[in-house]
Formats: C-alpha cells, sequence, structure tokens
C-alpha cells in the first residue's frame, strides 16, 4: 500500500487573542518589591531558546481597527488588543532594573527611561537572539541592554550599540530588524497603562483613547494600598474567587476574621 505524502509548512506562532487562552509559560521574576504583598516565589531562571534570527512578533490585528472613538455596535466585538491594560503600579518598580511581566499572554519588560523621565513597555525579546530583555540591565547611558550580547536600546525602541560590530562597518544597528516592538505607555493613577498594539498608527493613541480613570485614587481624602501580585491562572478565575464569599471560613481559615457560626 503506498502512502501519499503532503508537503507541510510551518504555521507561524500566534499571539492569544482571549483571556481564556492558557498561557504557556508563567515564569515570575525577580525584583525588589515594596508593595505589602509577599511574592508567591522567587526565581531567577527564564527559560527561553535562543536558535533563530527573528523580528519581533507583530501584535497587529489582521482586520485593524483605525485609532478612532469606536462605536459600539450590537454586532461589534471586542478586541482585546485595542485596549489599555494596567501592567505595575509605580510603587513596585525600581527604576534601576527591567522588571518583567505577562499582561493578556503577552511578555513584557517594564524599564525607567531616564533620558525621555518616563516608563517604558517593550516585549521582552531581543531581535537578535530572542533573548528576555527583562533579564537584562540599564547602562550607563541609560539604555536597555540585552543579557546575551550586549545590544543597547533606546527608549524607541531603536539599537543605538551592538559591541560586536566593527566602527568601520555596515549599520546593522540601524535596520528594522534590530529594534525592539514598543508599546504606547502612559502612568495614571500611579499605575503604568500600557496599549498592547505595536502598530505605529496608535504611537499617540493616548491623546484619542485614554485608560478608565478612578478618581479617588488620586484623591488624598481617601486612603489607597497599592500592590502587585503575581497568578498563575486568568482573571476570569480571580473574579469568580472574588464573587464566591462562601469559601472564605474554610479556605482561608484561621487567617481572615469572619464572624463565628453557631453549632448546627
Amino acid at each position: 500500500m503506498e502512502t501519499a505524502l503532503r508537503p507541510c509548512s510551518l504555521v507561524p506562532a500566534r499571539l492569544p487573542t482571549t483571556p481564556f487562552e492558557k498561557p504557556i509559560l508563567h515564569l515570575p521574576f525577580n525584583s525588589i518589591p515594596t508593595s505589602i504583598f509577599r511574592p508567591i516565589r522567587q526565581c531567577t531562571a527564564r527559560s527561553r531558546v535562543f536558535t533563530a534570527v527573528s523580528s519581533t512578533v507583530s501584535t497587529e490585528p489582521i482586520n485593524p481597527v483605525e485609532p478612532e472613538i469606536e462605536s459600539h455596535g450590537e454586532e461589534e466585538k471586542f478586541n482585546w488588543l485595542l485596549q489599555w491594560y494596567p501592567v505595575m503600579p509605580v510603587c513596585d518598580l525600581d527604576k534601576r532594573i527591567p522588571h518583567a511581566k505577562k499582561v493578556i499572554g503577552l511578555d513584557v519588560v517594564v524599564w525607567w527611561d531616564r533620558n525621555e523621565n518616563a516608563w517604558k513597555v517593550f516585549d521582552d525579546m531581543c531581535p537578535h537572539r530572542l533573548a528576555p530583555l527583562s533579564e537584562g540591565r540599564i547602562d550607563q547611558w541609560g539604555r536597555l541592554q540585552c543579557v546575551y550580547h550586549g545590544w543597547c536600546f533606546n527608549g524607541s525602541g531603536d539599537c543605538k550599540f551592538i559591541p560586536q560590530a566593527p566602527p568601520d562597518g555596515p549599520p546593522f544597528n540601524t535596520f528594522k530588524k534590530a529594534c525592539v516592538s514598543i508599546y504606547p505607555t502612559t502612568v495614571q493613577n500611579d499605575i503604568v497603562w500600557f496599549w498592547p498594539n505595536t502598530d505605529p498608527r496608535y504611537e499617540d493613541i493616548i491623546t484619542k483613547k485614554q485608560p478608565p480613570y478612578i478618581p479617588e485614587l488620586d484623591d488624598p481624602s481617601y486612603a489607597k494600598v497599592m500592590g502587585n501580585r503575581d497568578i498563575p491562572y486568568g482573571y476570569e478565575i480571580l473574579i469568580e474567587n472574588l464573587m464566591d464569599p462562601a469559601h472564605i471560613s474554610y479556605a482561608h481559615y484561621g487567617i481572615m476574621r469572619v464572624p463565628n457560626q453557631e453549632k448546627r
């Protein structure tokens, strides 16, 4: 019996477009927390495969929506990549080091650009060998430096220095494929927010659409506690848990104060 062989093609990597897809790998990062929450686990190792030269993954949707005020019709579908998302509270960020974070399935790195005096959110992947930029450092010139080969990037995602490139050779650092994808970023309510779409059309999206504003967080007459904690599941599981007060007396026995129950 003859077997027909059918040629196959490589299926490109696909970014999750809904919060219901389970992340492939959840890896916490080292940081210097300043909030009241204790991190679940501290881990210095992050597994990545550095075997291919690849351009940065694009988060541009197949049918992009123009960055204008959206009309919410009955048949309009919610686009997860055309919204603002909180990344981390500023109180949990150290300006001396880059920070890794996973938001809606996207691995991002948050770092302080002292040259522009602003927080930046990049794709957590060096375009050279795909090393996580969050494992790198901030160099003496205030640039984000990759931990693998020392490539340096400014706040616009441009590669400004390749240590291995000869000074009199081709300007490899100016090539488009040497740039890092940068996400629109802003700070509101003492929280760093980012727009998870790298299309250049959304560079000034903050002028057309702002993150949700909570006035009480900026009102000194209110008390607030800011914090950040990594949990290995999606928001839908957390919301279900928070909306279930019946579990508190048992799942948090001896930890949380609950009214005494009468014997039955």
